[in-house]
């Protein structure tokens, strides 16, 4: 069997990348439906700045992307009631504060090493076991979550205001998904980096849509999507020692070119 011949830290990424997938596609199909792709890209950016603090610390680097993405989404939601500027504009003050303060911050740590590269394009073979169940045991939080959320989100997704009127509580939800978002975003950095995490969340989704015709299902094939797209890319890493992050991402880009141009020919063939 193709597992036998694998090494143990590959076959722990691939399980890993599963796990990932698994979080980051029924998220992702709302972050596409609400528009909130740079609200995703904002908070992995923030990422940075988790990372240093927890230098600083003396703690995990997970503990550091967690307490500041956790930050980033409590400040975004409570900026607007005191600075009457547009969300995107507040994302990009965050995003880029953030990164340049933690840029800042590690210069005055001149003794300490960092793996830059590694937290922006990510290293997910380097994941242990410990992850594994830190990975799995968001997996079923999320899901949970989402399972008692679902219906509400939806309703806020096809419009905010009438979801409120119909007794949706949409400023908790709101509050919610973020959340699951910045959990999600923060253990996920470790597998893909900073600048291409947004790419996991948004890609399977995008393939998915042309595929789909209810919401249930474009979070089902995003999540085969973004499962084939972690392991295929994992296994071209590993054989042609490519990046392993960006090997993922293309992956993702060419199924959404293929997808896009199978989609077109059969729509001209239909007429």
């Amino acid at each position: 069997m193709l597992l036998e011949t694998l090494p143990i830290f590959l076959i722990r990424a691939m399980a890993a990348g599963v796990g990932i997938a698994l979080m980051a596609a029924p998220l992702g199909a709302i972050v596409v439906w609400r528009r909130m792709a740079y609200f995703g890209d904002a908070l992995a950016h923030a990422g940075l700045l988790g990372a240093i603090l927890a230098m600083v610390w003396q703690v995990q680097p997970l503990i550091g992307l967690v307490v500041v993405a956790l930050l980033f989404c409590l400040i975004f939601t409570r900026l607007p009631h005191y600075a009457s500027l547009a969300s995107d504009t507040l994302l990009g003050l965050l995003a880029h504060g953030s990164l340049a303060l933690g840029m800042v911050l590690l210069a005055y740590l001149p003794n300490q090493s960092m793996d830059v590269m590694g937290f922006l394009f990510g290293d997910i073979l380097t994941v242990l076991p410990s992850d594994l169940v830190l990975i799995y045991g968001l997996l079923v939080l999320i899901w949970a979550v989402l399972f008692k959320v679902w219906s509400g989100l939806l309703s806020m997704t096809v419009h905010e205001a009438l979801a409120e009127v119909e007794g949706v509580k949409v400023k908790k939800l709101n509050f919610i998904f973020m959340l699951l978002l910045a959990l999600v975003v923060a253990v996920a950095i470790k597998m893909v980096g900073i600048l291409l995490m947004t790419a996991l969340l948004i890609m399977p989704v995008a393939i998915a849509r042309p595929l789909s015709r209810s919401p249930e299902a474009v979070v089902f094939k995003a999540m085969i999507a973004a499962i084939s797209a972690v392991l295929l890319g994992l296994l071209w890493s590993y054989y042609q020692d490519v990046p392993t992050g960006p090997a993922i991402v293309c992956v993702l880009a060419l199924s959404f070119i293929l997808v896009l141009t199978l989609t077109h020919f059969y729509k001209k063939i239909d007429k």
